[in-house]
């Protein structure tokens, strides 16, 4: 399969999606921040000194999904109609696990979108805790689902 964002140059180019039709299109992201069973107890408690992680990190997940194409050369600006940000604790693997849904009518997908708003908030997870862990790790971001369009569902195994 050739790639889609380089023409026949080799120059990158964004792909022109204005013969394809509008469907409707998801994509679910997730990932993790591995931390110390320490530093998962205090943003369970909201004990750190920056605030309610979980909710600040929720909050720039959905604001990250907005910006993926200010942060990833040649994405089409998309007119997202859902993105949803979920933090779990998983106290027993020593994780926050997030997981994004993002959702519109259009003629291209949502998956950069998903992956960026769970790249973001594993980010803010790492921002507002590092005074207390920097040896928190961001692991496993991956697609887990996307559906619509001409390639239509993927579900990761």
């Amino acid at each position: 399969m050739p790639l889609t964002h380089f023409d026949e140059h080799g120059n990158a180019v964004m792909v022109d999606v204005s013969a394809k039709p509008e469907t409707t299109r998801t994509a679910v992201a997730k990932g993790r921040v591995l931390a110390a069973p320490e530093t998962l107890r205090r943003i369970r408690d909201h004990g750190l000194s920056k605030g309610d992680v979980l909710s600040v990190a929720q909050l720039a997940g959905i604001m990250g999904a907005k910006r993926t194409p200010d942060l990833i050369p040649l994405c089409h600006p998309l007119p997202l109609t859902k993105v949803t940000v979920d933090l779990r604790l998983d106290e027993a693997d020593h994780a926050v696990e997030i997981t994004a849904t993002c959702a519109l009518t259009g003629r291209t997908g949502v998956e950069m979108e998903a992956l960026t708003a769970v790249s973001v908030a594993a980010l803010t997870v790492y921002d507002m805790c590092k005074a207390v862990d920097r040896s928190m790790r961001i692991t496993d971001v991956r697609l887990v689902h996307k559906s619509g369009g001409k390639s239509g569902t993927y579900d990761a195994d």
